[in-house]
């Protein structure tokens, strides 16, 4: 079944200039990119991104890492989009992700591991709806 997931490429990796190839490994991979723009994240949406991790000693970090620069949000589509997206993504820490995939080629630690993704299909539209409000019908 064709499925939607949310995804992000980090700040880390749009300056590093990583986001070209990573979206070339997204398509290669046979995903549709649905909708895709370029953003400074707001306080306001990476608060409401990680809510799950508020009150966890990593959260700040991920509030900070997310709002450093622009990044790259995504809506994906495939079958098993989800699952599909994450297998391309790899391990959360890159020196533990398979080899080939995103976080082991352009990830730096596990606070700067290159991209986001949705764990669910009810996680991605929560997701997509924070960064497309005013696409999400055609997004999401």
């Amino acid at each position: 079944m064709i499925e939607k997931t949310f995804a992000i490429i980090k700040p880390h990796a749009v300056k590093d200039s990583n986001s070209g190839k990573i979206i070339d490994a997204i398509e290669a991979a046979g995903f549709d990119i649905v909708c895709m723009e370029k953003i400074v994240v707001s306080y306001k949406e990476a608060e409401e991104l990680y809510a799950e991790h508020q009150g966890k000693p990593f959260y700040l970090e991920l509030i900070h890492g997310l709002t450093a620069s622009p990044v790259i949000v995504m809506v994906l589509a495939k079958e098993n989009a989800v699952k599909a997206w994450r297998d391309l993504m790899g391990a959360t820490d890159p020196l533990k992700a398979d080899q080939g995939t995103i976080r082991a080629r352009f990830g730096k630690s596990i606070g700067q591991n290159a991209t986001h993704g949705s764990d669910s299909l009810q996680s991605a539209h929560r997701e997509c709806d924070i960064f497309f409000k005013s696409t999400v019908q055609s997004c999401c």
